[in-house]
């Protein structure tokens, strides 16, 4: 499986994304604030999909929310259908 790794700027703008033989075949755009994890935008590659990424990048985000002590604020349609299906798994984090 591919490594996820997180880039962010220094306004802590960025992104959770994966790469396969050097090129990004998932990305899930992110903010970071003092509070928050902001998801603005999840996108695989069409020739990767059904592959997991996209569960993958949102597992990590998640993780790294919780570390960082963040909630999450799902402005991404993928990470809210995932949070409203999945509520008992993401409500620690899920500000609403």
């Amino acid at each position: 499986m591919s490594e996820i790794k997180l880039r962010l700027d220094e306004r802590k703008r960025g992104a959770f994304f994966i790469e396969e033989d050097g090129k990004q075949v998932g990305e899930m755009v992110i903010g970071v604030s003092d509070t928050a994890v902001t998801v603005y935008h999840t996108e695989v590659d069409e020739n990767m999909s059904g592959k997991g990424l996209a569960k993958s990048m949102l597992d990590e985000m998640v993780g790294y929310a919780r570390k960082q002590n963040l909630q999450v604020v799902p402005l991404c349609e993928y990470v809210h259908v995932q949070f409203k299906k999945h509520p008992e798994e993401y409500q620690d984090v899920w500000r609403k």
